[in-house]
């Protein structure tokens, strides 16, 4: 036993710094590690600490920040850019995980109390870890990764105000429901009216003295979200509510990406704080009676919430891929699920048997989608059959009769497709551009252009296009299975034409030469050779991939 606080402080760190190496050698997120680390130093392992005692304070820093942060970072833009797909995807999951998790759980044998934690515990995901596993994978700008971005947004919106419901009305003795109402919403309505005042006069002004420092502008940062964290749980709300409000104060400003940078690495040191003490809580005296309850549980969050978001998205005639690799970005529970259970604990609501429980099926789901998502794509190859049962086959168009074909078939309506598809059609051609987003589609045929549903990867799509009557089709997709998977297709329908694709580096660049493509554009490259030229600096060599051979 470690008697100096310090010392022992230390120790916890550097055990937590190791675990966080092997988490990061067997590609899972550090919440794991942090939380194993928290039991092992807890009651239950070698009794470091107690739960609640040495590390609270950093924990619920660590919680304040990443609220703060949240909603500095809030992008109500990403929502409305992926459209209705965003919210009815984000709100319709929240609603049916938290519907069937409710009554699955009153099935496992929870009162109706813990059933309800437990319900709404099951349905949010964790951006933090999606955004970092998208990003890894360079999905993030498909149309899965964005689609799934929009949808946590959502669920972060939707969890703030399930915290602001629980801190409202959580604990008001025995005053009536219509007085409670009232008292929220006065205190509620002075606290926002003051710091919607102090964003649109105030902080503006403070904000640019703080700028001139960066340093002094983390610091203000963190002194502003802590002191609207503090107001608001003397208002009766909870440092949560007031830090998330404190993000949005600021997130208006020019300020917030500056200020955001410098405080992540400070989060995540506080955070974790947080699953330290989250770990060190946690009692294993039910584990045995909890554990068939908890793979239940766990296999509804894995296999449940994916298929009700590809229910979802396949209604609204997104293709089971996208829908497939978005609906795989909700098969865990979040950091925020654990925050809630700990503010039910201390509410009053549940016990630490049910912190217990959900912490385990975070740990699990955690552990076991993180895998799932680093191998999507092999995933959905051998699940494909079956997925396609959630995808409406109505929206494939008939094969153009009578027409006198296209100059080009363009494959993906992207910053860059958009952009080759107009040059094309400014230089004479006629073109037939070809995307998976349905409301990409809409948009561009409200525009007046040629443009179809389809995807890629579906081969038997290729039988509803005039390739017989066009000489080229072109792919501005730098997804390697979408560009493998339409290589094949064009051979499989023995097109004679030209076929032009995209990559992004020299390996990938390769293997699609192999595997027939004439062109191979490289739009990295060449936007670095233009920027040359426009610098007056000639570029080292000359482009091989430059896209002469599509010009009509």
């Amino acid at each position: 036993m470690i008697h100096d606080d310090f010392t022992t402080l230390a120790v916890i760190v550097g055990v937590a710094a190791a675990a966080g190496i092997v988490a990061n050698r067997l590609r899972q997120p550090l919440i794991v590690a942090f939380i194993a680390v928290g039991i092992l130093a807890g009651p239950s392992g070698f009794g470091w600490v107690q739960g609640g005692d040495d590390l609270e304070l950093f924990a619920r820093l660590g919680i304040a920040l990443l609220l703060f942060l949240v909603g500095l970072k809030l992008d109500v833009h990403l929502v409305r850019t992926t459209g209705p797909v965003a919210l009815a995807t984000g709100i319709g999951q929240v609603a049916f995980t938290a519907g069937i998790g409710y009554g699955l759980a009153l099935l496992l044998g929870l009162d109706a109390t813990t059933a309800l934690y437990v319900a709404v515990a099951l349905t949010f995901s964790s951006t933090i870890i999606i955004v970092k596993l998208l990003s890894d994978k360079r999905e993030l700008d498909q149309l899965h990764g964005r689609i799934a971005v929009g949808f946590l947004v959502v669920q972060d919106i939707v969890v703030v105000l399930v915290m602001i419901g629980l801190t409202a009305f959580g604990d008001r003795g025995d005053s009536s429901l219509a007085g409670e109402i009232g008292e929220v919403a006065t205190k509620g309505a002075a606290f926002l009216a003051v710091l919607v005042l102090a964003a649109r006069y105030v902080l503006p002004t403070v904000l640019s003295w703080a700028a001139r420092s960066q340093e002094l502008l983390a610091l203000f940062a963190v002194a502003w979200a802590m002191t609207v964290a503090a107001l608001s749980e003397q208002l009766g709300f909870s440092i949560e509510v007031g830090a998330f409000v404190a993000g949005v104060t600021v997130a208006s400003t020019p300020y917030r990406d500056a200020a955001g940078a410098r405080l992540v690495g400070l989060r995540d040191f506080l955070l974790l704080f947080f699953f330290l003490d989250l770990g060190a809580r946690l009692e294993f005296t039910d584990t045995g009676t909890q554990l068939f309850t908890a793979a239940v549980l766990s296999l509804f969050v894995l296999i449940g919430n994916p298929l009700i978001v590809m229910v979802i998205m396949g209604a609204m005639r997104y293709p089971a891929r996208v829908s497939f690799l978005a609906g795989l970005t909700v098969a865990q529970i979040s950091e925020f699920s654990l925050i809630l259970a700990a503010l039910g604990l201390d509410l009053g609501h549940i016990d630490e048997s049910t912190v217990s429980l959900i912490t385990i099926v975070g740990l699990t789901t955690i552990g076991v989608s993180t895998y799932m998502i680093l191998n999507s794509q092999q995933l959905f190859d051998r699940l494909a059959p079956l997925l396609r049962h959630f995808e409406r086959r109505d929206h494939k168009p008939a094969v153009i009769e009578g027409a006198e074909g296209f100059d080009a078939i363009v494959y993906g309506l992207g910053r860059y497709g958009t952009h080759v598809v107009g040059a094309l059609r400014r230089a004479g051609a006629r073109v037939l551009a070809v995307d998976f987003d349905p409301r990409t589609v809409a948009d561009h045929r409200r525009a007046g252009g040629d443009v179809v549903f389809g995807d890629a990867e579906d081969i038997d799509f290729l039988e509803a296009l005039p390739l017989a009557r066009t000489p080229r089709v072109v792919s501005t997709i730098p997804s390697i299975p979408a560009t493998t998977a339409l290589l094949h297709g064009l051979e499989h329908h023995d097109f004679r034409g030209q076929v032009a694709v995209t990559a992004l580096d020299d390996r990938d660049a390769s293997r699609y030469r192999v595997l027939g493509a004439h062109v191979v554009l490289r739009p990295f490259t060449i936007a670095a050779d233009e920027t040359c030229e426009l610098l007056g600096v000639p570029a080292a060599t000359d482009t091989p991939n430059s896209p002469e051979g599509i010009q009509p």
